[in-house]
């Protein structure tokens, strides 16, 4: 049995990583507002940019999302941790994996409102668009094999 001693490091880079995702979700909403108001401007900051965000509304808020959903299923990860079936090699790998698929769908959704045409969900002539995509693919398939894993390993008689 792995004590929650042991566990503490692994628990900690999960709560940061998920505060940082949640913080990129924080950042990433500005921008959202910006869009939303057609310019650059922080009330009690004086002064103010004329300038329209590019993107959509969908595609500013599911980056929006995205990051703040993603830090929330971290921290979720972070409190499962000692409950996992796993050895501590098996957690490492867990974790790490879990920090690989929520970075990478984040910074993939986070190309959507930025440039034009790179949803990254199928491969096209757009470089933004590929490099959304390749991000996506390995988050998308990260989780479904982690998940696979996990559920496996969880369901699974004890021995």
């Amino acid at each position: 049995m792995i004590s929650v001693e042991e566990l503490k490091p692994l628990r900690r880079l999960m709560i940061g990583h998920g505060a940082l995702l949640i913080f990129v979700g924080g950042v990433i909403g500005f921008g959202f507002l910006f869009f939303l108001i057609g310019e650059i401007s922080l009330w009690p900051i004086p002064g103010k940019i004329d300038y329209q965000m590019p993107g959509t509304y969908d595609a500013w808020r599911m980056a929006h999302m995205e990051a703040i959903v993603n830090g929330a299923i971290i921290w979720i990860g972070a409190a499962v941790l000692p409950h996992m079936p796993f050895t501590m090699v098996g957690l490492r790998r867990v974790v790490y994996g879990m920090l690989v698929i929520a970075w990478t769908i984040v910074i993939a959704s986070a190309f959507d409102p930025i440039f034009p045409e790179s949803r990254g969900l199928a491969v096209s002539d757009s470089l933004t668009n590929n490099i959304a995509f390749g991000l996506f693919y390995i988050g998308v398939g990260g989780v479904m094999i982690l998940m696979a894993i996990i559920a496996w390993k969880a369901l699974r008689p004890e021995r």
